[in-house]
């Protein structure tokens, strides 16, 4: 069984865990999964089953939505619920309005430099920089250029034992985290902060309302999506000429590509009998394969 399905995690369990459930439910090792979730994270997980894992260079880098819960008036050495306490700064209806939010969202629309947390698994030098933060040693995190599409306030602000809570929806690059962005947006506002709860409302194509409980899938009750829909943008080529190359991985010309495609795109697809059997990716003088399916 090969293919894709859409899992909706559950909170405090980690990516690596809903793999080892699906790896037991299908009885198989080849699973793998597309953007880790943090234990605290909800929502969509999208796993790779069988030849399926193959595919993860050529799906993975797509924006993803994310419904944020912020809180502003405490912050965490992990910037959200599971770290240790490193400020309270209560924050009262006086201090911060709505529209002060707002504004402070608008300067993180677009392409922006970004730190990431020390709580992450970003390597440096080998190591994780959570094992470097773990043992107290620091290190300095180069920026990273990420964007964000898309940012708004979804909820009222709402004050609770000297805290400020509110949602934003945010549609983001890959790469960028959220962690990051709420004590970022808490700094803009002259305070800080943390992310309280999170959920992945999609990643790229797949959204919540695609996604099964792993109760679910244990029932039979999910959806398996096949390779082919995964790369429904790339151009499909289904000569039999192509997909006898494709078995060998020959090179394929581009004057066939452009006669049966209309144009050179930069990846093309060759299928058979609705099955995924390879990807080309374009160079400077035909197509190669970089990856086949037999």
């Amino acid at each position: 069984m090969d293919g894709i399905i859409v899992v909706n995690k559950e909170k405090n369990m980690t990516s690596h865990d809903v793999v080892a459930h699906i790896r037991k439910i299908f009885g198989t090792k080849k699973v793998g999964h597309l953007g880790t979730l943090d234990p605290l994270a909800t929502g969509v997980l999208v796993v790779t089953l069988n030849g399926a894992t193959k595919l993860a260079q050529f799906i993975e880098n797509v924006d993803k939505t994310y419904l944020a819960t912020i809180c502003l008036g405490k912050a965490t050495t992990t910037y959200d619920l599971e770290g240790e306490v490193t400020a309270v700064s209560p924050v009262f209806p006086s201090d911060i309005t709505e529209t002060m939010v707002d504004q402070a969202i608008k300067q993180f629309i677009g392409e922006i430099e970004q730190i990431p947390p020390m709580y992450s698994a970003i390597k440096v030098e080998g190591k994780k920089l959570y094992e470097y933060a773990r043992k107290g040693t620091h290190i300095a995190v180069e920026p990273r250029t990420i964007q964000i599409v898309e940012a708004q306030r979804v909820t009222p602000l709402t004050y609770e034992n000297g805290c400020c809570f509110f949602q934003v929806q945010l549609t983001v690059s890959k790469g960028t985290y959220i962690r990051s962005f709420c004590y970022d947006l808490a700094k803009q506002l002259g305070t800080v902060g943390l992310m309280s709860d999170l959920v992945r409302l999609r990643s790229g194509r797949y959204t919540i309302e695609d996604a099964c409980s792993l109760a679910q899938i244990k029932t039979g009750k999910y959806r398996l999506y096949s390779m082919l829909e995964a790369v429904e943008e790339f151009p499909k080529i289904e000569a039999e000429e192509a997909v006898q190359k494709a078995k060998h991985g020959m090179k394929i010309s581009k004057g066939y590509v452009q006669k049966i495609c209309n144009g050179l795109p930069e990846m093309i697809a060759i299928c058979q009998e609705s099955q995924l059997r390879a990807i080309y990716q374009q160079d400077e003088t035909c197509y190669q394969a970089v990856r086949v399916w037999n």
